[in-house]
């Protein structure tokens, strides 16, 4: 499967089907800033909802981004994937996208919260496009 202009193994693509964490690393004024978070990969794009703060503003200021796959599970499998974010302002809220919510709706559960009550908080929608991966 193509996505942008990179290649992804059968491999890659369980793991984008399947994971539920990937870690998202951004860079603003400051130094570099990497959490994990939750995504959606559409087969070409990654869709991840954040709160204000830190990732969103260093989006915001320099666009260019990393995301790498949790592969922490041992052997030689690691994925980095290069990119550029976008904010999505007006985008629905992620109880509005029902692939999103589907991936998720358990451990939003799990947590406490509605589906309602998490789209409020992670009301931030940034879309990645990747340029590159690296396995």
């Amino acid at each position: 499967m193509k996505a942008a202009a990179i290649e992804l193994t059968p491999k890659i693509e369980r793991h984008l089907d399947n994971d539920v964490v990937i870690w998202m690393a951004t860079v603003g004024a400051g130094r570099p800033h990497a959490v994990p978070v939750w995504f959606w990969w559409d087969g070409s794009s990654f869709l991840i909802y954040s709160i204000p703060g830190q990732k969103v503003r260093d989006i915001e200021s320099n666009p260019k981004v990393q995301l790498h796959l949790n592969t922490d599970r041992g052997g030689d499998f690691v994925v980095r994937f290069e990119g550029e974010a976008e904010i999505l302002y007006g985008h629905p809220l992620a109880n509005k996208v029902p692939k999103y919510m589907a991936k998720y709706r358990e451990r939003v559960r799990g947590y406490g919260w509605t589906p309602k009550v998490f789209a409020e908080q992670y009301h931030v929608a940034i879309r990645v496009r990747p340029t590159r991966v690296r396995s």
